[in-house]
């Protein structure tokens, strides 16, 4: 199965409110990212072991860590959670960034140094969420 099919599989294996919300939520990535790479997780690890929720990855990065090893990764992720639906945002250096400058004017949605989690896409503003992913992709270039 290639990655569009496990994608697919993904959004179409959630409840009816949050599949909808995921396929918009898609959609609006790659309206941001045309033609970035896609990626899917499964959440789980080299043993199999469920570790986190399966995720949709959008774009490429190589992630430097302190040791010095480096790993090739997305830089913008959704998943969907018990609660609603999250948006990662990864490499962003200030872990507080998100949260001053996207926080209060995304509305319902807790920010964290790279999550923006929410409910449903009606308790954000769309546009403001555009932003905060530019503004990630900005800082991987």
């Amino acid at each position: 199965m290639n990655v569009e099919e496990q994608i697919g599989n993904y959004i179409a294996s959630q409840s009816e409110t949050k599949r909808n919300d995921m396929q918009e939520l898609h959609r609006i990535v790659l309206q941001v990212m045309p033609g970035s790479k896609l990626w899917f997780l499964d959440g789980k690890n080299d043993e199999g072991k469920i570790v986190s929720n399966p995720n949709i990855g959008y774009g490429f990065q190589t992630i430097k860590y302190a040791d010095g090893k480096t790993k090739e990764f997305y830089q913008i992720g959704i998943s969907a959670n018990t609660t609603g639906i999250s948006v990662y945002i990864i490499g962003i250096e200030d872990k507080k960034y998100l949260a001053q400058t996207f926080g209060e004017r995304l509305g319902k949605a807790n920010v964290s140094g790279y999550c923006i989690k929410f409910k449903t896409l009606k308790d954000i503003s769309i546009d403001i969420l555009k932003e905060a992913i530019q503004y990630g992709i900005g800082q991987n270039l």
